[in-house]
């Protein structure tokens, strides 16, 4: 009964050592959570200065350990900063959902962060979209300066003479040809004829 009882607790011993094992695998330290998210260790160390990441456990060298939720957090970092937010906004969003008192009151705050997003996200791509619009235009526009003659100066080329000249030309073309010079008197001033001598 003695050898049956001992080899049972070796088998239990075993079981427990595996079970030790296969947690510690799943356990990433600072250099592995850098690869894993793409991210630099000094960036994983502001975090945490940050408090917005926290390490789940030390090893028996006092190495910070992460876990699968790390992987989480750090990808919801990034999705936030993709959103406009600074690293000191999502410190403030942490520690008002962190000062809720209850889940729902969490929640509310956190509809409202998203909501205010979302309408600003939504502002940006129709300045985006208005950009995407001028910019086909601009090219649509310089596609004409492959039938120009190679020769012409830069100087000249005030408008387009391949163009209709009713058309609208794009701010992004004009912008260049806007430079503080004129290259005709303005409209009603004549100008001065040269003196000579005689």
């Amino acid at each position: 009964m003695d050898e049956l009882a001992a080899v049972r607790n070796l088998e239990l011993v075993s079981v427990a050592s595996l079970a030790s094992t296969a947690s510690s695998d799943a356990w990433m330290q600072v250099g592995d959570l850098a690869r894993e998210t793409g991210k630099t260790v000094r960036a994983i160390h502001l975090y945490e200065e940050l408090e917005l990441l926290k390490p789940a456990a030390r090893s028996k060298g006092r190495y910070r350990l992460y876990g699968a939720e790390s992987l989480v957090r750090i990808r919801w970092i990034g999705k936030l900063q993709d959103m406009g937010f600074s690293l000191t906004d999502i410190q403030t969003v942490v520690r008002d959902w962190e000062a809720s008192a209850s889940a729902p009151s969490a929640m509310v705050k956190m509809r409202e962060v998203f909501k205010k997003k979302i309408e600003e996200t939504r502002a940006h791509m129709l300045r985006l979209r208005a950009l995407e619009h001028e910019l086909e235009a601009s090219l649509d526009y310089l596609d004409t300066c492959d039938v120009c003659e190679p020769d012409r100066l830069l100087s000249t080329c005030t408008s387009c003479d391949h163009r209709d000249c009713g058309e609208a030309v794009p701010d992004l073309v004009l912008g260049f040809r806007a430079n503080g010079k004129t290259s005709a008197q303005p409209s009603g001033e004549a100008s001065t004829p040269a003196m000579t001598k005689e």
